[in-house]
Order: structure tokens, then sequence, then C-alpha cells
């Protein structure tokens, strides 16, 4: 599970007035009832604004409240303050005045309406009950499991993991004839949210790692074993594990915008998803290795070249083409489709169960090194400077 988030962009203030607003409140900067009225809407946020705002939050509200940072550098081990005293540090000599304006700002921003370019079909969606971040719909044939958290470039956190292995659970049974998943937004996903990382719990980091792995190796055994053809409709950038489990799926179709990425060794870790053995097998153990080893990014049409992608698709047609075909195979005999399904996959799924218990494993243990805390830590404190 690749410690990867997409960047939280800040919205962009459209209306002449707000730019006035803007200018005057830069120049005879926030009052005391402004900051702490700013301080008020974090509390009411609706959604998690991630943990790179969080950061900047918190190294603003210091600085403004405290000055510059002054207190000693937390040990290399203890994730979450060495990252909130990177952030705080980051901000130098920035003066009280300045850091709480620049807080008020950047919680009028997380206020304001964001819009997203998202493409919703087939059909009306109805969010799972319970659910915020997983959107979960069934429709001509067709049950779609999607990534809600757009602003976050749909970020997988760690109830998001439980969510979709209970959605394919019962996408398994119900009665649709394929099931696809898909992002909603610019993002298809950007890997890892990293707050799933920085919560330590009684156990320390080693509970994280165990658990970590336990998690991932039932939710890959999900898509290993899901026995209706499986699509991945890839929308945008997908970061880490959305694209290393493409392996297992049936067919992908891919936006031209879209980008493949996994920057495993960048953060001190290793293949999952059977890419390890899929990877290779689809690409070639050359192709294989510039992607899981060197981390190398590939675009939609470069993906497709090499067999991960089965068709590219341009953006401005993307979604209309893609959907009109897939409507089109859930009209075909679905009890055909799944048994060709398991004609052609069943000689590999003890080997494939077989090989992400051993990447389960080897994460486990890459989660608990220094080289790989070191990455992470280093990971973080950019973020932060950002």
């Amino acid at each position: 599970m690749a410690f990867v988030t997409g960047r939280l962009g800040r919205p962009l203030r459209s209306s002449l007035l707000q730019v006035v607003q803007l200018h005057l409140s830069r120049t005879m900067g926030a009052s005391q009832e402004d900051f702490e009225n700013a301080m008020n809407q974090v509390k009411l946020l609706k959604k998690d604004p991630g943990n790179e705002v969080k950061l900047k939050l918190y190294a603003l509200y210091k600085q403004a409240t405290e000055g510059p940072c002054s207190i000693p550098k937390p040990g290399v081990f203890d994730f979450v303050n060495k990252a909130k005293w990177d952030a705080w540090n980051a901000l130098g000599s920035l003066p009280k005045e300045t850091a709480r304006q620049n807080y008020v700002d950047l919680v009028s921003s997380l206020s304001s309406p964001s819009e997203s370019s998202s493409h919703v079909e087939p059909g009306t969606d109805q969010k799972t009950p319970g659910s915020e971040d997983v959107v979960v719909t069934s429709e001509d044939g067709i049950t779609k499991i999607m990534f809600n958290r757009p602003a976050q470039k749909n970020a997988i956190t760690t109830q998001m993991y439980r969510e979709i292995i209970l959605a394919l659970e019962a996408a398994s049974k119900d009665n649709s004839t394929i099931t696809v998943i898909t992002g909603n937004g610019d993002y298809y996903s950007s890997g890892n949210d990293l707050t799933n990382f920085t919560k330590i719990p009684p156990g320390g980091i080693e509970e994280v790692a165990k658990s970590g792995a336990v998690l991932l190796r039932e939710f890959v055994d999900c898509f290993i074993d899901f026995p209706k053809p499986l699509i991945a409709v890839v929308n945008g950038p997908a970061v880490g594990i959305p694209v290393t489990l493409l392996g297992l799926f049936d067919a992908v179709y891919a936006s031209d915008r879209a980008t493949f990425h996994t920057p495993f060794s960048h953060l001190g870790q290793t293949a999952e998803g059977c890419s390890s053995y899929t990877f290779p097998k689809i690409m070639g153990p050359a192709k294989a290795t510039e992607m899981l080893i060197f981390g190398k990014k590939l675009t939609a049409r470069e993906a497709c070249a090499q067999g991960l992608v089965t068709e590219v698709f341009p953006e401005s047609t993307f979604q209309k083409e893609v959907w009109a075909r897939l409507k089109a195979y859930a009209k075909l005999p679905p009890n055909a489709m799944k048994i060709s399904k398991e004609l052609i996959r069943s000689n590999e799924k003890e080997k494939l169960h077989a090989i992400n218990a051993e990447e389960c494993t080897i994460l486990q243990g890459r989660w608990l090194s220094d080289e790989c805390m070191n990455a992470i830590v280093n990971f973080l404190s950019r973020k932060a400077k950002l």
C-alpha cells in the first residue's frame, strides 16, 4: 500500500468581489476575531481536508500564536510529531500577522464550495448507507464501485479498503452481469491516504504494520477471487495500489489523460497487488522493472502498448464511449461469462493467493525498516513544505 496521495489544490476565487476582499484583507491583516472564527470553522468542516492541509493548518496556527518553531526536533520514528515539526519549522521567520492571515485564507478556501469535473454514468448514483467515500450503484446489469474523494484525488483510507471489500463481496452475489471500478473527479486514485499510517495505536508501529498487512492481503484476495467480469474505468491518474491491482482485472479502459505510477522504491517499499507476478507476465520483466523498481510513470498509451491497459479513449468522449460499450457487455449471458472467466483464471488462483501472501509479508517487514521509515518521513516533510 504505497504511502502516496494527491496534492490538494487551493480553489480559485472567481468573482471580482472575492479578489477585492482578499486584497483588502492582506493589506489590513486578519483580526484576532477573524482568526478565532477561522479556528471554529475548522471544527465544522464536513469533510476531512486531508493530511497535507491539516499539517499546513497546524503549522500556521503555531506560527500565528507562538512565532517561529523553537521546540526540539522529534525523533525520526515519531512520524506524526516529526511531520508537524517539519511543517512548522518550514515557515521560518514568517511574521505572526502573516501566518494568522494565511490561516484565515486557507480555512476560507476549505469552506468554499468546490467543483468537480466528474461524469456520473450510468444513471443516478445513490450512496451506500453509511458510506461517503465509496459509492456503489447497480443499473443496466452493471454494479459500479466508485472512489468518491475527488478533493483528495480519491486517496484511499483504511475504511475505504473495508468498504470496497464489502462492495466486492456483495457484487459477486448480486444480479448484475459485470462490475466496474472507477473514480469520481480528475483522478482515478492517488493511492493511500497518508492518515492510514500516522494514527499510531497503543501497539505502536508494529501493530500498524501487522494490521495493514492483514487488511491488504484480504483486500487483494477479493480481486483474485471475484467471479464476474471486473473492469477498471481509469478516468485519470492512478498511483500505487490502484495501478498494481490492474493485473487482476479482466479489462482496463483508460482516458488518454490517465497516467500509471508505482513509486515503491522511492518510499522504501516493494510491489503489492500480485504485481510482482502479473506485471512481468503482462509486459515482460524489463518493462515491469522500470515500473515496479525504478518507478517509471507511464502514459495511458504507453500502458496500452505494454498490455496493462486494454484500450485508450480520448478524454472528450471517454465516458460516453466506455459506458456504451459496458452496457452492451452487460447484456451478454452472465453465466457464460462467469464460466469463461473461471476457465481463464482458475489455473492461477492458487499461485496468485500465494504471491499475495508473500508480498504482504515482505511489505510488513519493509514498513518496519529504517529505510522505509526515513523515506516516509522525508515524503511527509516535502509535502508539508508545498
